[in-house]
């Protein structure tokens, strides 16, 4: 292999690491799934999928590039800049080129429902930005998630999503941000990030199950109808992984998405409940 084609392999890999992986595939996963089920065509699902993953390169690139610095003082293995994969100017490069491609795909949803994801997008940007080292922290997290139903229905049917839709996406937003934070509460602390959960300190692990339980009381049980044998599955099995995550520190930040994955599952399922 010569060492430019090694050198782009490398590139690549980086990017891929760099853009939080995880939190993208699953938001763009379930994201799809809930336009799906609010009866989206299958082209339509593709945008909606291609919308949410633009969106999220850009997301994760510009926070690896915002945060080289701090994180190359503690250290941070898991970061491709610290690892040597792809330099900061690389993830900036990539991340302004998305922000640009993202606006256009998000208006191909229609006007509003683009302008929800792109409202998404501004507040996840305004978080890297400058927000997580404040007392609102939470806030860019709740009003993100908490457009994304509405994306989804303006782009299905034209209309707003339920509140209860809404309210559930915007907790399950807050209980991923103090979940997402709990493992790195030293390292922020030791670089002067002083968001909301850094703040709060140790009881941040202790109230991160909180918003989430509720995000998932109300998708199972606000829609109009019985929940059902699954919806009361999805309760019981969301009850036994914030049990772990309230007793296990460290608990990986994928529980938390996977809380909020098998809580989606109970909207999928009855995904008519969020179009008129």
């Amino acid at each position: 292999m010569s060492p430019e084609v090694h050198r782009i392999g490398t590139t690549v890999k980086g990017l891929a690491l760099a853009c939080h992986p995880g939190p993208t595939a699953a938001v763009t996963a379930l994201t799809t799934a809930v336009a799906w089920s609010a009866g989206r065509s299958p082209a339509g699902c593709l945008l909606v999928a291609a919308t949410i993953l633009t969106g999220h390169l850009s997301i994760g690139w510009s926070n690896d590039a915002i945060d080289a610095a701090r994180d190359t003082i503690v250290n941070r293995q898991d970061k491709p800049v610290v690892r040597g994969l792809v330099s900061r100017r690389t993830l900036a490069i990539g991340a302004g080129v998305m922000l640009v491609v993202t606006i256009p795909v998000s208006l191909a949803n229609g006007i509003a429902a683009g302008l929800m994801h792109l409202l998404f997008v501004a507040c996840a940007w305004a978080y890297n930005l400058g927000l997580k080292s404040t007392v609102v922290s939470w806030l860019p997290y709740a009003v993100a998630f908490g457009a994304l139903p509405s994306f989804v229905t303006l782009g299905t049917t034209g209309t707003w999503a339920p509140w209860w839709a809404t309210a559930a996406t915007a907790l399950l937003g807050v209980g991923a941000h103090l979940a997402n934070v709990v493992p790195d509460l030293a390292d922020d602390l030791a670089t002067g990030v002083r968001g909301w959960p850094q703040r709060l300190g140790s009881a941040a692990r202790l109230l991160a199950p909180i918003p989430l339980a509720a995000a998932t009381i109300l998708l199972v049980l606000a829609p109009p109808g019985p929940a059902g044998v699954v919806g009361w599955i999805v309760l019981g099995v969301v009850a036994v992984l914030l049990a772990v995550i309230l007793a296990w520190k460290n608990a990986p930040f994928l529980l938390t998405i996977a809380v909020a994955a098998v809580s989606v599952v109970a909207l999928v399922i009855r995904g008519d409940a969020l179009v008129p």
